[in-house]
């Protein structure tokens, strides 16, 4: 499933669809709406029907992709127990979701500067929920004595930035799938809290 396939109508669907693709190739600043809409295939009036401004398209996009985000990451730990399967669930999650979406994902991540102050405190919030089960699972993990974590925000803060990164480097197509990023990532994100037999 597509992030953009909740969008209704099928004309701001295309639109977002098509500032995605505009924003990866010629940033934020770079693409006007002029663009967007014939990137729809839509008459450069017809954006407005459906977004006010380009920063506000920008704002639905980075909402999607956070929001899409967030139940991904909370979803994976449903079927997961004990302190290791469940934070190799998370950062499989994770970073495959930003393998799976790298496009979307690049853009949020490179035009979060462009938005508005209200559209920042709701995206904010979703990080910081994100941010939030990986604390919780690594802190249960050292509790338990299933992880030697010396700083768990420190360790934390470093799983979830080597997750979002993905999307800086990986390129659909490739030969690596977003399942094997997921996968790597997790094995590694276990090395990083040492995790021990319990």
């Amino acid at each position: 499933m597509d992030l953009w396939d909740t969008v209704e109508p099928p004309a701001a669907r295309r639109l977002v669809a098509g500032a995605v693709d505009l924003f990866a190739e010629r940033g934020f600043g770079g693409a006007s709406t002029r663009d967007i809409a014939s990137a729809a295939s839509l008459s450069p009036g017809a954006m407005y029907v459906h977004f006010p401004s380009k920063a506000e398209l920008l704002a639905r996009i980075v909402l999607i992709v956070h929001e899409a985000a967030c139940q991904v990451v909370a979803g994976s730990l449903v079927h997961a127990e004990g302190p290791a399967a469940r934070f190799r669930a998370l950062v499989y999650a994770l970073a495959r979701f930003h393998a799976a979406h790298q496009r979307g994902c690049r853009v949020v991540q490179n035009e979060l500067g462009a938005l508005a102050p209200e559209d920042w405190v709701k995206v904010r919030e979703l990080r910081r929920r994100v941010d939030a089960l990986f604390r919780e699972e690594v802190a249960a993990g050292v509790a338990r004595g299933a992880f030697e974590v010396a700083d768990v925000d420190g360790t934390t803060r470093a799983v979830v930035s080597m997750c979002v990164d993905v999307s800086r480097w990986y390129r659909p197509g490739g030969p690596d799938t977003p399942e094997d990023v997921g996968a790597l990532y997790a094995h590694l994100a276990l090395r990083m809290v040492r995790a021990l037999p319990c």
